[in-house]
């Protein structure tokens, strides 16, 4: 059976169709999502999308985090749906707290957009086992609200857990604390990244490689293990 993966438009969103794409190419079976409905039409997993949902009036990810079909990933997410956010997704499930923390505007108050490496920290999560432990990898990066921060207790608390997915290498382009880039839940079926994969699986866009790809045939991997 061919895993089907979801992919949540909001209003706003930008990159739902590259990550419907990356789904495609991974080997799975891109599913869009609306996000007025409660449906998730029996994926096996979801993506939330980039882009600037509702405008970020109010916050970054504050107005989607109510949309009805967010009630249905929350309730799933909690029993072991896996969860990926990029960028806008990550400030979703923040503000939706599926993940900890906050996402407030670059330290420099500029968008940024760049080719941006990353170590990955965690290799275990369910979108993260294709990759190893330390390995560096180059996605593209653009964001306006794109530094992580917490108290010094959660971050502690993810340090200790090994939840901390991500990390930039290089040059911090947010003023992200310690450097974090991505993160997951307890579980590990929720991550969050501001970075996006989904523009680096093939070698004709983004950065040129497929440094993104494994994001989307580990969880395939994780669904046809399950």
């Amino acid at each position: 059976m061919t895993a089907r993966i979801g992919v949540v438009t909001f209003p706003g969103t930008l990159d739902d169709q590259d990550a419907l794409r990356a789904v495609r190419l991974a080997g799975a079976e891109p599913v869009s999502l609306w996000h007025r409905d409660k449906d998730l039409k029996q994926v096996d997993a979801v993506v939330l999308a980039g882009g600037f949902s509702y405008g970020d009036y109010l916050r970054a990810g504050a107005i989607s985090r109510f949309s009805p079909v967010m009630e249905t990933i929350i309730d799933q997410a909690k029993a072991g749906l896996p969860v990926l956010g990029i960028c806008n997704g990550f400030q979703i499930l923040t503000e939706a707290h599926l993940l900890p923390g906050a996402m407030l505007r670059n330290n420099h108050l500029h968008f940024i957009c760049r080719d941006q490496k990353l170590r990955v920290e965690n290799a275990e999560t369910a979108w993260t086992a294709d990759y190893d432990q330390g390995q560096e990898i180059s996605v593209p990066l653009k964001n306006m609200d794109g530094r992580y921060v917490a108290d010094e207790h959660v971050l502690d608390e993810l340090e200790a857990e090994g939840r901390v997915a991500f990390r930039y290498l290089g040059m911090n382009p947010n003023g992200s604390q310690r450097d974090i880039a991505g993160i997951t839940n307890a579980a590990g079926n929720v991550v969050g990244l501001m970075p996006h994969p989904e523009h680096a699986v093939e070698p004709l866009i983004g950065t040129g490689g497929t440094d993104g790809l494994g994001f989307f045939t580990s969880i395939i991997k994780k669904l046809v293990a399950a």
